[in-house]
């Protein structure tokens, strides 16, 4: 039986304010959660009390490092089964929107406007939605189903397309017997760019319209912390494009870590070049006067000795001012977050490379040397139940913009190559998870640890036609053709059993 949130336990050791009964009650919501067990002997300040457009998670892993069990990715045990002994599993909250998201879909076009004329509709879209109304029941079957997609080592490595996954967007996309749309979003442990310019670069590489709107990132729900930290420390990324990430997020005041370097360039004695682009791109002030309220890694680090010295200086500093150093740094610590937690990622590389949980693993050793405790972090990315629930608001919207029905399909399948982050995650969140052996995952059969719940597939086409099939009849034709639709009559075997 495949490891779930467990039931009632999230509601122990808390007082029931009307805050937080909210909160419980969009816990309980959604698709098929389960929440875990959480205990609140943490340290991190707690944001304001004052009201917060934001859902604040539980979080599903330890928010205390554990560097004497060498650091495991999620910070729990190696295998979910196990983890059902974890001494915290609850250590703190992770806020995700709670606001409806915004319409910004780059997959639709409007056609020109005609005076007094009903507007254009593509023949092959009329053609679908008669024979969708004519097969009602597998109609009504393909929007019940919905797929949960990450990125690199399933649909792309890095900037290559992985053949498979180019197909499959054209099969969810319509290019199936009933030219129908089955829902799917992006779920990725990936960072670093504006949701923009990530989902433009994916569209262009898969060669399908990707949508901001079913699109995530790991760092894609922390935007709910603007509402809590004025001034920030933002980390990681190519070329420092997560200052305008935090930007487009509504953050007011973002430092990235060049920004204090240009001000003192003794700050980071191992950093040998600072070129002449990245002091034209930074902005230096007097840090001496500036109270930094929280630390947050978006992406991966590109300088990791910089980083690690600029993040040790802050965690141990006097409420966040640099060049001071606190009289007990653990109880003045600001917070810090993490957009994700996995060691390794594939890329264009032939083996996995290592990712943004091989620095916090760097930064959590150095803090327990230096100060002799453990240091306590927040992780967001997958498999928090943070990113799942907030897949949930994404998968309903996205379902609103494709079938004018705001509501979750009854049977996600979440498609991963890493069982350490895709496949744990969707397991205790209820989904069917598929694991393919594009990227992270290379073993023989089924991953022993974290096993995916519907099975082991060489490539994501494979995955998703085995799924089609379990809930859409053995007989589902991967392609529309114009020889199966109503108009032209020409139905052969195909022909519709029943109208409904």
């Amino acid at each position: 039986m495949a490891p779930a949130f467990e039931d009632g336990e999230a509601r122990q050791s808390r007082p029931q304010t009307p805050k937080y009964d909210y909160l419980q009650r969009q816990i309980d919501s959604g698709s098929p959660a389960r929440p875990t067990s959480f205990s609140l002997n943490h340290t991190l300040p707690v944001p304001g009390e004052k009201e917060h457009n934001a859902i604040e998670v539980p979080a599903s892993r330890s928010s205390f490092a554990e560097t004497q069990k060498l650091m495991h990715s999620l910070s729990m045990e190696p295998s979910a089964k196990e983890r059902r002994s974890s001494r915290n599993s609850f250590g703190a909250a992770l806020p995700i929107p709670r606001s409806k998201r915004q319409s910004r879909l780059s997959s639709v076009s409007m056609a020109p406007a005609r005076p007094g004329m009903p507007p254009i509709q593509p023949t092959r879209e009329i053609l679908s939605s008669q024979m969708q109304d004519m097969r009602g029941e597998k109609t009504s079957a393909a929007k019940d189903m919905a797929f949960a997609f990450d990125i690199d080592g399933v649909l792309v490595h890095g900037d290559r397309l992985i053949p498979e996954g180019k197909r499959v967007l054209e099969i969810l996309n319509g290019d199936n017997e009933l030219g129908i749309k089955i829902p799917h979003i992006f779920l990725t442990n990936g960072s670093g760019k504006p949701e923009t310019a990530r989902c433009d670069q994916l569209s262009k590489i898969l060669h399908s319209p990707i949508s901001t709107e079913q699109f995530i990132q790991s760092h894609t729900p922390m935007s709910a912390l603007a509402e809590y930290y004025g001034t920030v420390l933002v980390v990681g990324g190519e070329n420092y494009q997560c200052r305008d990430v935090a930007r487009n997020y509504g953050f007011k005041d973002i430092i990235v870590p060049n920004d204090i370097v240009a001000a003192d360039r003794t700050i980071s004695p191992l950093k040998e070049f600072f070129t002449p682009e990245q002091r034209a791109t930074s902005n230096p002030r007097d840090f001496s006067k500036v109270k930094i309220d929280a630390i947050l890694v978006f992406s991966d680090s590109r300088d990791y000795a910089t980083d690690l010295q600029i993040i040790m200086d802050l965690l141990q500093s006097e409420d966040g001012v640099l060049g001071t150093r606190a009289k007990d740094p653990v109880s003045q610590r600001i917070p810090i977050y993490f957009s994700q937690g996995d060691l390794l990622c594939p890329t264009e590389y032939p083996q996995p490379r290592m990712s943004q949980g091989t620095f916090r693993i760097a930064l959590e050793a150095i803090y327990k040397s230096i100060t002799g405790v453990e240091l306590e972090r927040v992780v967001y990315g997958k498999p928090e139940l943070a990113t799942y629930k907030y897949a949930d608001e994404v998968m309903a919207s996205w379902m609103d913009t494709i079938h004018n029905e705001e509501r979750l399909p009854k049977n996600i399948y979440m498609i991963g190559d890493n069982p350490q982050s895709d496949i744990v995650g969707g397991n205790m969140y209820g989904w069917n998870t598929c694991l393919v052996r594009t990227g992270v995952y290379q073993g023989e059969g089924n991953d022993k640890e974290n096993p995916a719940s519907f099975g082991v597939f060489v490539n994501v086409l494979e995955a998703v036609k085995a799924a089609v099939k379990k809930e859409l009849g053995e007989d589902f034709k991967f392609q529309w053709s114009d020889e199966l639709n109503p108009v032209t009559g020409n139905f052969g075997d195909a022909s519709v059993s029943a109208i409904e």
